[in-house]
């Protein structure tokens, strides 16, 4: 008869049953247990050359020490294949293989649903949900009339009746069994020790478990195990054998005691590591955007890589910031360390450079800055970090870097070069002055800033890595032709591709910019004076831009909210006041004065004679917003193209 452990019931050696010896007095058969052959080497023969055992006292001490020493060589086993599951699944899935025939012919595991956490105390009603079953034999085995006979006819508990999950099963397994207060199973579990069938509490709990339209086992064929972790019971488990095989004895408590312990234990602890995991992998993607910003004039992509599965934190990141006059702040910065504290190290310094970069800080400041809170979070709190800010209307990108590898630029005909940035000192060490570079962005180029981690591991050094970095990126121009750039998405992939099975020793963060930049004819720029004339002036200088790029459609709307715009930043400012006129998708306006205090929208009364500006600018502009700058503030608005200039 087939198995599903690929042994018959009266072929596999049974716990607490004896080990029947082959007749040329060779070792007993192994058990399909994990670890069989050592269980089996081990094993003590009946009697030298192989012979029956001696009569008398003799003989039956020998076997009950033999059937002992089993135990324990089973137990060993037993726990060491659970103990060698991570998660939940793995280690109820151990417990079953180990004890399926060996220990049982049958085995139920109940967990509670939901596992509780830690120290947490769970709420509500405790509830067993029916994890994992496991049998000696298939449904299609027990159909026949030897099955029949054997157990539906002897009254006792007939096992394909069981309700079964995994590859052999398919009876439902979503069962529930809600654990009533004072009743006979919460007792059981009460008491923590395993119990047989047969026990007066038993006999009570099992049909709470198994349903009032299973039949129950006779006589010392079920042993009801509570699963106690550290702080509660968690499940129970039950150990059924079939009437074709011995009873369990009073030693197999103390076997199905240890099994249900480290059982215990290994689900606490793949519980808690469960947790801990999803907190780890919630901290790493709150610490990262979500989304990176879609500024006019530049493309951007993104790639982050753990360093292993299990080490998901690291304080590697990367950020794009949308500064004012359409600019963009690219960063990118590594933490040293793979711990919680290096990711909330690596969110508290990305929040500072957020804050920074709005206050349109130059790149050298903003490092400075974050060396200062470096050091006030800790005397070894030690970064990389680059900080560049690219300017599609200059074409240019200025670069401060604060010990992190040099970027990357890939030009539009193919050729890669590695930039020339000053070094720097990494952030943390305190009292360093930090240079930036100006340097040409030119249109089509990709600019690509990474961690250490993609171009550095224990196979290579540094260098080698961005030299091996900077070939990837020019074969790859190459295939794509020298006329246009690679895709950016499918450029981030083929960078991570060169990265070797030995090479992921740390996270990687990586940032790829597009350099589309904005044509000096999309672009109008004008000073004005402060005085009364400037709105009037304004309207002008907007009206003519318009006419020349042929949006006449939008004059009315563009001279209302310039002269609104401009009064309010001629009422407070005392230097010349700027206006630039952008065409790029759409039509942006920026109005830059030296005064920090930002414009508010108001509700303005029936009697007052202005206040309504903002409103307006408000209700007719796309968007619009207002940045404080380290020189004073730009307030901006956008308007949509007509339809026949939409660029999109």
């Amino acid at each position: 008869m087939a198995t599903s452990a690929g042994a018959t019931a009266d072929s596999a050696p049974a716990v607490g049953s004896p080990v029947a010896a082959p007749a040329d007095g060779g070792a007993p058969a192994p058990g399909p247990v994990d670890d069989g052959e050592e269980y089996a080497q081990d094993a003590a023969p009946e009697a030298e050359g192989g012979g029956p055992p001696a009569p008398g006292g003799a003989g039956e001490g020998a076997a009950a020490a033999r059937r002992e020493g089993d135990r324990l060589r089973f137990v060993g086993a037993a726990t060491r294949r659970i103990a060698r599951g991570i998660d939940l699944d793995e280690i109820v899935l151990g417990l079953c293989r180990a004890t399926v025939p060996t220990f049982s012919d049958a085995i139920l595991v109940y967990l509670r649903d939901p596992l509780p956490v830690g120290d947490e105390r769970p709420v509500g009603p405790v509830v067993l949900r029916l994890r994992r079953t496991d049998r000696l034999r298939p449904i299609d085995d027990l159909t026949g009339a030897e099955s029949a006979g054997a157990a539906g006819g002897a009254g006792e508990l007939d096992f394909s009746q069981l309700p079964m999950v995994g590859p052999q099963g398919d009876l439902p397994a979503a069962e529930l069994c809600e654990i009533l207060p004072g009743g006979a199973l919460a007792e059981v579990l009460r008491g923590v020790r395993p119990v047989f069938g047969s026990a007066a509490g038993a006999q009570d709990a099992l049909p709470e478990l198994l349903g009032d339209g299973h039949p129950l086992p006779r006589g010392r064929r079920a042993i009801l195990a509570p699963l106690r972790g550290r702080r509660r019971v968690i499940g129970a488990a039950v150990f059924l054998r079939s009437p074709e095989r011995p009873a369990f004895e009073q030693n197999d408590l103390l076997v199905a005691a240890q099994l249900a312990t480290h059982t215990a234990l290994g689900i606490d602890k793949a519980v808690l590591y469960g947790r801990e995991a999803y907190i780890a992998d919630e901290l790493q993607r709150t610490m990262l955007p979500d989304s990176l910003p879609q500024p006019t004039g530049v493309r951007l992509a993104s790639r982050y890589l753990p360093a292993a599965e299990t080490a998901r934190v690291g304080g590697d990141w990367y950020d794009a910031i949308p500064l004012p006059g359409s600019r963009v702040a690219l960063v990118v910065g590594d933490v040293m360390g793979h711990s919680m504290t290096s990711a909330a190290i690596m969110g508290q310094l990305r929040t500072t450079a957020q804050t920074l970069a709005q206050l349109d800080l130059p790149p050298a400041e903003v490092l400075h800055h974050l060396d200062e809170q470096a050091q006030r979070l800790g005397s070894d709190r030690m970064a990389t970090c680059l900080y560049a800010v690219y300017d599609p209307v200059s074409h240019r990108i200025t670069v401060a870097n604060a010990g992190h590898p040099p970027p990357v630029l890939l030009h539009l005909g193919g050729r890669a070069e590695v930039l020339r940035v000053p070094p720097g000192a990494p952030i943390g060490v305190g009292g360093v002055d930090f240079e930036a570079v100006e340097l040409d962005a030119p249109a089509g180029a990709t600019l690509l800033l990474y961690t250490d981690g993609l171009v550095e591991s224990r196979l290579r050094d540094v260098w080698t890595g961005i030299e091996q970095l900077r070939e990837r990126l020019a074969t790859t121009a190459q295939l794509t032709g020298l006329d246009h750039p690679p895709p950016l998405e499918a450029l981030c992939d083929d960078v991570l591709d060169m990265l070797g099975p030995g090479d992921r020793d740390d996270d990687i963060a990586l940032l790829a910019a597009r350099f589309d930049g904005i044509a000096p004819s999309d672009v109008a720029y004008w000073f004005l004076d402060p005085e009364e004339t400037a709105p009037g002036r304004a309207r002008r200088f907007a009206r003519r831009a318009l006419t020349r790029w042929g949006l006449e459609e939008l004059e009315d709307s563009v001279e209302l909210l310039v002269s609104e715009v401009v009064t309010n930043a001629v009422r407070y400012a005392e230097r010349p006041v700027t206006l630039r006129l952008l065409r790029t998708d759409v039509l942006r306006c920026e109005v830059g004065d030296d005064s920090p205090q930002l414009p508010r929208q108001r509700r303005a009364r029936e009697t007052d004679e202005g206040g309504r500006g903002l409103f307006l600018v408000n209700r007719m502009a796309r968007r619009w917003g207002a940045t404080r700058l380290s020189s004073g503030k730009v307030v901006w608005f956008e308007l949509s193209l007509p339809p026949a200039h939409d660029r999109r």
